[in-house]
């Protein structure tokens, strides 16, 4: 009995070092972007406002404890048993971390559903209506508000910045494929050797203009950074007691909800330090190009959302929000890349069927 809940507990954190993977540098995806911080600076941001929402979700999002437990969903038989735990969190944790590999982003929840939903099958005791009430609705329907919302948003704040008087400045990039005499570069332009490139990533680029007598580029800086780890607090907040849910499951171990919250909080954050830069690559660069106002507006509907609904205790995927975000700004400024989204969008349709299918083979093995 001890070896199958040291089995499950184990099972439980890999989900958690897989959530952080997959997930950490979600809220921070627009500061790499938009050229503000490098990957290895902004992941560790990142990774400190999450574990800071990790330690808050015991006050702030006590209901997800009791959504993810699986009550309502499959017979109260099987609920609290190691074998219905185990399955759960391998058929989702397997499918998150194949995603990273990847480099997609994924939904953690949208794994834990499948393995929910895989479970309930095998056992014949799924109740489907309980499980679209209340989880499939709030999954299929944030990114579609997080990409409406940031779609008006961003055109609105656009107008804003103009009638306060701030413009947009972008760079030129000199490059010399050879030494430039010294008489300077009319003589390099005359031979070739000189080009003048725009810069497509706005590292030099910014704002000119000023907001109640400060800088409109500092102001912005300000705001973009803490809207990520606005964002990356409340992926904690909402992510980890989905985890700690199965590993409260393991009964013999003694763990009340504050050390499972601990416990899986630390998991996520080991994921993020050591395996979120694939990911972060598909978020930062491959799904549109954005400069700061642009980035800065993506992540303030995501926090705006995701702490709204981890307060209400609504299952909502923080990397929905997000990339449905993104889509949002690459829907506007007619830079999307569209290959890469679909690549996405198909991510998301796969994951469920796959998680619930590892965790329908795990029960049937363990049950």
């Amino acid at each position: 009995m001890m070896v199958d809940v040291l089995i499950l507990a184990a099972a439980a954190l890999a989900l958690a070092f897989a959530n952080g993977a997959n997930d950490n540098a979600k809220g921070v995806a627009t500061l790499i972007g938009a050229g503000r911080l490098g990957t290895r600076a902004a992941v560790s941001y990142a990774t400190a406002a999450t574990l800071l929402g990790s330690a808050a979700s015991w006050v702030v999002a006590k209901g997800l404890l009791a959504r993810f437990s699986g009550k309502g969903i499959v017979a109260s038989e099987l609920i609290g048993s190691p074998p219905f735990a185990l399955a759960v969190a391998f058929g989702a944790g397997a499918t998150v971390l194949l995603a990273t590999r990847l480099g997609l982003p994924v939904s953690t929840t949208h794994a834990l559903v499948g393995g929910l939903a895989g479970v309930g099958l095998a056992s014949g005791s799924l109740h489907g209506s309980a499980l679209a009430a209340a989880f499939l609705a709030p999954l299929l329907f944030s990114p579609v508000v997080a990409l409406g919302t940031t779609a008006l948003l961003y055109p609105l704040f656009r107008r804003f910045r103009l009638a306060l008087g701030v413009t947009h400045e972008t760079c030129v990039c000199l490059t010399a494929t050879a030494a430039v005499p010294a008489a300077g570069g009319a003589v390099a332009a005359a031979s070739g050797n000189l080009h003048i490139v725009r810069d497509e990533i706005p590292t030099c680029a910014g704002y000119a203009g000023t907001v109640a007598g400060v800088s409109a580029q500092r102001v912005l800086d300000g705001s973009h950074l803490l809207t990520a780890g606005v964002v990356s607090f409340a992926r904690g907040v909402n992510d980890t007691p989905k985890i700690a849910a199965l590993l409260l499951i393991a009964a013999p171990l003694g763990l009340t909800a504050g050390p499972s919250l601990l416990l899986v909080g630390v998991a996520v954050a080991v994921g993020g330090l050591l395996a979120a830069r694939r990911v972060a690559a598909t978020m930062s660069h491959g799904i549109t190009t954005m400069n700061d106002g642009q980035a800065f507006t993506a992540n303030l509907v995501t926090a705006l959302m995701v702490l709204g609904a981890s307060r209400f205790g609504l299952p909502v995927s923080t990397t929905h929000v997000s990339v449905g975000a993104l889509f949002g700004i690459g829907t506007v400024s007619g830079a999307a890349r569209w290959k890469t989204i679909l690549g996405i969008v198909l991510s998301w349709v796969v994951i469920l069927p796959l998680s619930a299918t590892l965790a329908a083979v795990v029960w049937m093995l363990a049950a």
